[in-house]
């Protein structure tokens, strides 16, 4: 069955999340019913990541294996057209072959999320939903400061959902900037993966260092204390983008290279 990787932009809000449930829309169940209208198919598509409910996304992965061979652009087309009539907020991005061996998930190298604050004293309106109004003004100097005790390897327990079912604390983080834009905040983080409401709990843990209540070794000392009651407020959903997935360059297909090569040697 070919397999298609596309990449799919969301507006959180109305679903319960990325991945299916039962107690509400999600955008997989949505991407799914618009490939099963376009096609016949009921395929299972896997994404690069799993979002929480009001999250957004503009560049999540996704793959999916279909029962026949699709141009990209007219099942682009196809899927977009399924999903508007059906009143998604869900846009289709760009779709392309790819190799059975491609997985969304297991083939990605690093992710990367955004998470916006608007710091004014007057509520959202046009920006309602999409990012998160803190009514102070904050220090994104302090923020970044506080931000780089962050980054690294680290067991990140404090700042980990108590329901995550990752099975272990430990991750590697790669970056985490904050960079300030008029009234505008930026948090930008960077990981190969990153545990529950991890940076939910980042966001809502430098907005106090930006509010003067912590110091950048208060922030040190929550990530030391590897318990979860350290750790500051976690932000809302609103605010928060998954922007992009890295994957290593295709070189060639596997399997072609598995015949070729009869010595044996380690292709991974």
């Amino acid at each position: 069955m070919p397999r298609y990787r596309m990449i799919v932009e969301y507006d959180g809000g109305p679903y319960v999340g990325w991945q299916r449930q039962d107690n509400g829309p999600s955008v997989q169940g949505a991407i799914e019913r618009a490939i099963f209208s376009a096609s016949g198919d009921t395929a299972s598509v896997r994404g690069a990541g799993r979002t929480d409910s009001g999250v957004h996304a503009m560049g999540q992965v996704i793959h999916a294996d279909l029962s026949k061979d699709w141009s990209p652009f007219k099942l682009q087309n196809a899927l977009n057209a399924h999903l508007k009539l059906a009143g998604e907020k869900v846009a289709i991005l760009d779709v392309e072959m790819a190799s059975e061996f491609f997985d969304a998930r297991f083939s990605a190298l690093r992710r990367h999320y955004l998470y916006r604050i608007i710091s004014r004293r007057a509520p959202l309106a046009l920006e309602a939903g999409k990012a998160w109004w803190v009514p102070k003004t904050l220090d994104h100097e302090v923020m970044h400061a506080a931000a780089q005790t962050l980054v690294g390897r680290h067991d990140f327990s404090t700042f980990r959902s108590a329901h995550c079912q990752a099975n272990s604390p430990v991750r590697t983080l790669d970056r985490l900037d904050v960079t300030r834009n008029g009234e505008l905040i930026e948090i930008r983080a960077t990981a190969q993966s990153f545990l529950h409401n991890q940076i939910r709990s980042f966001a809502g843990t430098l907005k106090l260092a930006g509010e003067g209540k912590w110091t950048p070794e208060d922030v040190r000392a929550a990530l030391d204390a590897h318990d979860r009651k350290a750790c500051g407020p976690v932000a809302p959903p609103d605010g928060l983008y998954f922007m992009q997935v890295d994957y290593p360059e295709v070189i060639a297909d596997r399997r072609k290279q598995a015949d070729e090569n009869d010595d044996g040697e380690d292709l991974s």
